[in-house]
């Protein structure tokens, strides 16, 4: 049997060793050997830094963000192969897709949010403009730029697609190139998502590499640039975190590990109602989809005292339509374990947790199989236990990571809040209840000891997405023993891979380091209309200057009656003089704003395409009958669209009265064409 290739410096590599055995799930042949031997750790490292660093961090968060949905879209066309050869690994084609569509899904949604929240730029500015002086000439403000190293990742092997997918795309979308180690399980998995990766020809050369087997002495040539990302178990997660390399050079390192979820039944789900439904049959998903290999999985299913017997059965009834067995046959529900060796250490788990609880459903020695040997694959049945006493260890301390939960008895808000804090910190909470105040109580009482909670009730229940799937909107990872780091979480994800600087320095030099207009920088051209000309001629600080405009009475009335808008500050006199922040009638903020569009707007067709919208809109001195306003406008920040003929202009506004206070100030977005033809 031929050992798996790894990808590394540009070009495959074929171990020299014949590497070490890896087994079918569900018949126990072997399917591919693996091993690292030959590899220099080293100078992979370096290639990466070296040769996939340049080219990526060149291209703008747009390029790289329509790089990412390029690559979902060309991995869509071949799932099949991998949804065929997740088999191997005791996955049914639904665990596949779970884990497949899942990965493939992430690319999807950074591909959208690095088009739709990022510039179209390699710097990404962070925060306001802070003044750091009373003359206006030193300011500051906090810009992310990409690290020169390598995002090295370190996978487990429950998610072989998925999880290289949801490290990689936040990770390009930075600009940081990529070294995948998958565990080695069901490192044939990972290994064909890289090879298709590869010959796609989408992602620059150096950008992703590709470690199959040991990763040797892989971190002790990390440097300061470089970053670590784990997902696995707790002691793993420890053990790296304090590998003298990472601690040497302060690597920066995220952990996502094995933690005790729970869920918790309300007190106001009785038999019969939509929640106590959904409870049961959550519980019943969490523990066999992906045979329960999944960190996010529910371990301690809290239930009140005077309802266990009823979820017991409930989930007894359901547990017993699960057929387990090759996952290859379409009657089968739930597959085998990834190894023989995983399946040994669930057993091992399990007489802890047994020696604490009674078992209420299931068998984990001799399995119901189907269409398949349950001595050569590594089967088990979903086991659900009841804890006799809720204040025993084990179930807050020991996780079987396979199909295993355990239901716990609470008899008070209180009690199961601290319940949650004994399970030392976990990914991910789950409360069913339709009553929203047990739902705050609960969900403020654990937060702290988790990294994502859902609440689920009949009303959401067909859009949740479920307890189990993390989001990549959303943070995924939790404290404590989840491994106190974050992935996923949008933009989040993003900038974790990049360094925050605080630049100090006049508005014309910031301007210059963000590519945006700064208030006390120059301006541009003044000369002609801004709205005039496409993003091919325009540049950040091109300036209109129009006014003054005066703002009368009659101005205010009308405006009032045309808008229904009677406000007393703008209407009665005497009222508004009693208002402690007017001396009388005050003209409406939105006719400012309107009568500075009514300056500033050039009115013939033009490359401006639409206004969509204002930002940051703040009214800061009243404006009287009799004042004169002025306003003017600059180009404050340019982002052509990488996949449309047009871009999006950011304007700043400033509206100023005859004492050259700012009365308004805002920013204005508007759609411009790429190019114009009068």
């Amino acid at each position: 049997m031929s050992a798996l290739r790894s990808y590394v410096r540009g070009q495959w590599h074929t171990p020299p060793d014949e590497g070490a055995p890896l087994h079918d799930a569900v018949t126990g042949e072997e399917v591919a050997r693996v091993s690292s031997a030959g590899i220099d750790m080293a100078a992979a490292l370096d290639y990466g830094r070296r040769i996939g660093g340049p080219p990526v961090r060149e291209l703008t968060f747009h390029e790289r963000a329509l790089l990412l949905k390029q690559l979902a879209l060309h991995l869509q066309e071949h799932r099949e192969e991998l949804y065929e050869l997740s088999y191997h690994s005791g996955a049914t084609r639904y665990d596949a897709k779970f884990d497949v569509d899942g990965g493939i899904g992430v690319l999807f949604s950074y591909g959208s949010k690095g088009r739709r929240e990022l510039p179209n730029d390699t710097v990404y500015v962070e925060g306001p403009v802070e003044p750091l002086g009373k003359g206006g000439t030193f300011v500051g403000q906090h810009i992310l730029t990409p690290r020169r190293g390598v995002a090295v990742q370190i996978n487990a092997f429950n998610f072989p697609v998925w999880g290289p997918l949801e490290k990689l795309a936040p990770a390009f979308l930075a600009g940081v190139p990529t070294l995948v180690k998958p565990a080695s399980p069901t490192a044939y998995l990972t290994a064909k998502l890289v090879e298709l990766i590869i010959d796609s020809g989408l992602l620059p050369e150096g950008s992703l590499q590709l470690v199959c087997g040991s990763a040797g002495d892989l971190l002790d040539h990390l440097t300061e640039q470089d970053l670590v990302s784990f997902t696995g178990s707790a002691s793993t997660a420890q053990r790296l975190r304090t590998h003298p390399g990472i601690v040497r050079n302060a690597v920066r390192f995220n952990a996502e590990a094995d933690s005790l979820n729970l869920s918790v039944l309300g007190p106001d789900a009785t038999p019969g109602t939509d929640e106590f439904d959904l409870f049961v049959k959550q519980l019943v998903t969490e523990m066999t989809v992906k045979t329960g290999q999944k960190c996010t999985a529910i371990r301690r299913a809290f239930v009140p005292a005077e309802r266990v017997d009823d979820v017991a059965q409930a989930a007894v009834d359901r547990l017993g339509k699960v057929a387990v067995g090759n996952p290859a046959n379409p009657d089968v529900r739930m597959g085998a374990l990834a190894s023989l060796e995983q399946r040994e250490e669930v057993r091992r788990s399990l007489k802890a947790l047994m020696d604490a609880g009674s078992l209420v459903f299931g068998d984990p020695e001799r399995p119901d199989i189907v269409d398949a040997d349950p001595e050569r694959g590594a089967f088990i049945s979903p086991i659900l236990l009841r804890a006799q006493d809720p204040d025993r260890p084990e179930p807050h301390q020991v996780e079987a990571f396979g199909p295993v939960s355990t239901l716990l008895p609470y008899t008070s808000t209180d009690q199961v809040i601290d319940a949650a804090a004994r399970g030392a910190g976990s990914l991910v909470g789950s409360v069913v209840t339709a009553d929203a105040d047990f739902a705050r109580d609960v969900v403020l009482g654990v937060a702290p000891w988790h990294g994502r909670l859902l609440v689920l009730d009949a009303e959401n229940a067909k859009e949740s997405t479920g307890h189990g799937s993390p989001l990549p909107v959303l943070t995924h990872g939790g404290p404590g023993r989840a491994g106190g780091g974050e992935e996923l979480g949008g933009i989040r994800g993003v900038l974790h891979h990049m360094q925050r600087t605080a630049v100090q320095a006049t508005p014309k030099v910031l301007g210059s380091v963000t590519n945006q207009w700064v208030n006390g920088a120059p301006h541009g051209d003044t000369e002609t209309h801004p709205f005039r000309k496409s993003l091919a001629e325009l540049n950040v600080g091109d300036t209109v200057v129009a006014g003054p405009r005066a703002v009368t009475r009659e101005d205010i009335d009308h405006f009032a009656e045309f808008t229904g808008d009677h406000f007393y500050a703008h209407t009665d006199a005497d009222a508004a003089a009693a208002n402690p922040f007017f001396d009388g009638v005050v003209a409406h903020g939105y006719l400012v704003v309107s009568l500075a569009a009514g300056l500033f707007v050039d009115p013939e067709p033009g490359p401006v395409l639409a206004n969509y919208g204002l930002e940051n809109l703040r009214f800061l001195t009243p404006v009287y009958p009799g004042d004169e306003l002025t306003v003017t406008l600059t180009a404050k920040q340019i982002t052509p669209r990488v996949d449309a003929d047009y871009g999006e202009v950011r304007w700043n506004a400033d509206v100023t009265n005859a004492d050259d206070e700012v009365v308004a100030r805002y920013d204005v977005l508007t759609l411009v064409a790429k190019e114009w033809t009068p």
